[in-house]
């Protein structure tokens, strides 16, 4: 046979079985249709991304403390594992976020006089004031620039703010000069930082803490107009992303139109649809075609939102782990999280979804490295295959068969040539 798209050439399937039937050993014959003459959607090179959080050994959930020392603070960025591990993607995206950003001072230039390291607290989040020390930040961005890692930051997006009486509202500007120190430093030290996200989730209802979208749309405008600034005589522009918190339709609307065109690059939200990581039915969610289905409404609304409000941008998702609180214990560090996992990355590029972000890479319960040996759990290898597999192209794709079976397909990543048969 022919091969009809010259730049398809090869159209790579993704099967995702997640359960045939508990009674029966085998499945039914399948019949899957692959529409190869247009994409549905269309991903970024780098789809696959994983994060990196500030959590210290202290953070607990559910009677246990699966933290330990992988902390962005206290990582060990010399272990042998973990840079074959990173470097092996070539490039992969990295994301450094989470709760505790938004209570990170960078200890660089003037803008602060003091600079804490964490310690638990009665306060906001549970912990105080952390710090990113400046010979730490060496370090990071030596072990990203040696393993090719392209990395977004995720910027403190409450400093300068005031809580509101009798609320989770943070009201005020946006102080944002200790961030233009650290992104100052950062160029002039030679580190390409592939983007700058603002805040982690104060959208919306906010997790502990929010922020007004109008207030957050000014923020925005703010953090750009830094970005401009110091990169104003670069040939390399990073981008910049927000608002990186649960996706509130309302809210995201509202932001993308207060902060206005060519402001946001990637528009970020997070996604936790199996609900906490103690939840006695975390398996069977993870096995229910039914329930996995659901969350296919958040993808469609938040590229919606993007279509009509904010069509110079693109969606992403900026953290995803499937179960919150540090994840499941005996559940998502495991293969069958691969069918959680997997779903996520085919439904996800189907709304058009650019980048993807695994909650975490290393540390709590559903790291793609071990918290300890740093030994790879099965997600990464679904995540290194996804990664060097499939394109950019994605293809319409229907099955007849089976609803556990869940059936995405890409164009392949790399060309073959032209066969005859």
């Amino acid at each position: 046979m022919a091969v009809k798209r010259a730049h398809l050439l090869l159209s790579l399937l993704l099967v995702v079985l997640l359960q045939c039937h508990l009674q029966t050993v085998f499945c039914d014959d399948v019949k899957v249709t692959v529409k190869s003459a247009t994409n549905i959607a269309s991903t970024d090179d780098n789809f696959i991304c994983a994060t990196l959080d500030w959590w210290p050994p202290q953070k607990c959930n559910y009677d246990q403390c699966p933290w330990g020392n992988t902390s962005i603070i206290n990582l060990d960025l010399n272990n042998t594992i973990l840079n074959k591990a990173v470097s092996a993607f070539n490039p992969l995206r990295i994301r450094i976020g989470g709760t505790l950003e938004d209570k990170v001072l960078y200890d660089v230039g003037h803008a602060i006089d003091n600079c804490p390291d964490f310690s638990t607290s009665n306060g906001l989040f549970g912990f105080t004031n952390g710090c990113l020390h400046r010979q730490r930040w060496d370090e990071v961005t030596n072990f990203m620039k040696n393993n090719k890692v392209l990395l977004t930051f995720g910027l403190n997006a409450l400093i300068g703010r005031t809580k509101a009486s009798n609320s989770d509202l943070y009201e005020g500007d946006w102080d944002g000069r200790n961030a233009r120190d650290l992104i100052e430093y950062t160029y002039l030290i030679g580190y390409d930082v592939e983007s700058w996200e603002l805040g982690n989730e104060l959208c919306g209802g906010g997790v502990g803490a929010r922020v007004d979208a109008q207030q957050y749309g000014k923020d925005m405008i703010m953090l750009r107009a830094i970005v401009d600034s110091v990169y104003e005589d670069s040939t390399y522009k990073p981008k910049v992303l927000g608002p990186g918190g649960f996706f509130d339709k309302q809210w995201f609307d509202e932001f993308l139109q207060s902060s206005g065109p060519n402001i946001v690059d990637g528009v970020t939200h997070h996604i936790y649809n199996l609900g906490p990581g103690d939840a006695p039915d975390l398996l069977q969610k993870i096995q229910d075609p039914v329930y996995l289905s659901e969350v296919a409404q958040t993808f469609k609304d938040a590229q919606t939102s993007v279509s009509q409000y904010g069509p110079w941008s693109a969606p992403w998702i900026g953290e995803s782990g499937g179960a919150y609180n540090s994840g499941g214990k005996y559940v998502s560090h495991t293969f069958v999280d691969s069918f959680w996992y997997l779903d996520q990355l085919g439904m996800t590029s189907t709304f058009d979804h650019k980048v993807y972000c695994r909650q975490s890479l290393i540390g709590g319960n559903y790291g793609l490295l071990n918290t300890t040996s740093f030994i790879p759990n099965p997600d990464y290898y679904s995540a290194l295959l996804w990664h060097r597999l499939m394109g950019t192209g994605v293809l319409s794709t229907t099955h007849e068969g089976s609803p556990y079976l869940r059936t995405y397909s890409h164009c392949s990543k790399q060309k073959a040539s032209l066969t005859k048969t």
